[in-house]
């Protein structure tokens, strides 16, 4: 039963909110719990829409945080379809679209992220996807399976996680893909020139062309449809559909006109939160995308975009909320899927952070473990691909901040427990 004598409202009905919501139920909070969701859909998780659910490999109810029952059964109350427009802190309200006014004693903000929008001609032509949302990914599957029964082409505009992952879809689908990015290879700023090269190989080996060094300046069309991209090098790419997929910005817009600190644009931006994921209003917290939280074991502010964050922050921001101690130094973690490769990627690696990369295993059969290592010797960072059971090994490595010898590292006879 709800004792109302408590009111905690969350911000966001993703993965991070309704973790949150379960965590509060779970650690025996009996007061009120109100999700609020921009989307009408209940919470669901995003991976699925660039991997599972877009190559029909998973089903729609796959997505789902929990099953249709589960809200009513916890007493959580979902307002969905109704975005907060206003925070008031002061006076701990929060304003929604419809004109309900909110009362809240503590509020955890789990917006999210949106993705960046490409400003060039031809944006509004019916076939110019974003990934973001789930009607996005229903979208962009009903045009890649037209696409593959009619030899069509598929032009991604940026080369980093969500276009790779599309790329290998639509591949699956039979379309042609053209992949158009500026760096001078897929995922230059999060991997580096090594790791990226060798994503370069993989996608080329399946039929993938990429267009580097380039930026897109019009999407051509007639009657509303896409005929071709042209990029400032002066080429054209024919194509019939186009995904741009150039990152993602945190919303912080509700945090920043209620007066909240942000974390600055070299750190990523969102909303600045201390290690225990509280805002700089003592009853506001922060988790997901949208957080950039002070991170103990790298000693700086991080903004993780990642589902294992979503995970993982939304419950400690709800322990956190219940007044428990919480120190959130998760090492950061994602995975991702292409044709028949699966990887794992552990730790923090900024450009200019590592010194070089260090590879155990043969990347040509494409079964290794890349290291990223700081000058020192310390690894900051390390990919499992297509090797199991070693992610915990690898975070346990970047968490110890030991030096190790790069030689090593690289030897498959050491185990991780010796180094």
């Amino acid at each position: 039963m709800v004792d109302a004598h408590e009111t905690y409202v969350i911000v966001g009905a993703g993965l991070a909110g309704a973790k949150a919501a379960e965590t509060l139920r779970a650690e025996g909070f009996t007061g009120r719990v109100i999700l609020v969701g921009e989307e009408r859909e209940a919470p669901y998780e995003r991976p699925g829409l660039s991997k599972g659910y877009l190559t029909g490999a998973a089903s729609r109810s796959d997505l789902f945080v929990h099953d249709s029952h589960w809200y009513t059964e916890h007493d959580i109350e979902l307002r969905l379809g109704a975005p907060a427009t206003r925070l008031d802190c002061p006076a701990r309200t929060l304003h929604l679209a419809d004109g309900t006014v909110l009362t809240y004693d503590k509020l955890l903000l789990a917006s999210g992220s949106a993705p960046r929008t490409l400003d060039v001609p031809g944006v509004g032509l019916g076939g110019v996807h974003y990934l973001r949302k789930l009607p996005d990914a229903e979208r962009l599957r009903a045009s890649l399976q037209t696409l593959g029964r009619e030899n069509g082409r598929l032009l991604l505009v940026g080369a980093g996680w969500i276009g790779l992952e599309v790329a290998a879809a639509a591949r699956g689908y039979g379309a042609e893909v053209t992949v158009v990015e500026p760096q001078p290879t897929p995922l230059h700023g999060v991997l580096g020139p090594e790791v990226g090269a060798f994503f370069t190989r993989l996608h080329e080996d399946r039929g993938v062309h990429f267009h580097f060094g380039a930026g897109v300046t019009e999407i051509e069309g007639e009657d509303g449809m896409v005929l071709s991209v042209h990029t400032d090098d002066g080429d054209e790419h024919p194509a019939h559909a186009v995904l741009i997929g150039i990152g993602a910005a945190p919303q912080t817009a509700l945090a920043e006109a209620a007066g909240l600190a942000l974390a600055p644009r070299e750190e990523g931006g969102g909303i600045a939160v201390d290690s225990s994921l509280r805002t700089s209003d003592r009853d506001v917290y922060a988790a997901g995308d949208v957080a950039s939280a002070e991170h103990p074991l790298f000693g700086r502010r991080l903004r993780v975009e990642h589902w294992a964050n979503a995970l993982n922050g939304g419950p400690a921001a709800a322990r956190s909320m219940l007044g428990k101690p919480v120190v959130y130094d998760r090492v950061p973690y994602f995975f991702s899927d292409q044709y028949d490769l699966g990887l794992e990627y552990s730790g923090y690696a900024a450009p200019g952070s590592y010194d070089h990369v260090v590879v155990r295993g043969d990347a040509g059969k494409r079964e290794f473990i890349a290291f990223w290592q700081s000058p020192g010797g310390r690894v900051l960072a390390g990919m499992n691909v297509n090797v199991w059971d070693v992610a915990g090994g690898i975070q346990q490595l970047v968490r110890s901040g030991r030096s190790i010898d790069p030689d090593r590292l690289a030897d498959p006879a050491i185990p991780f427990a010796d180094l």
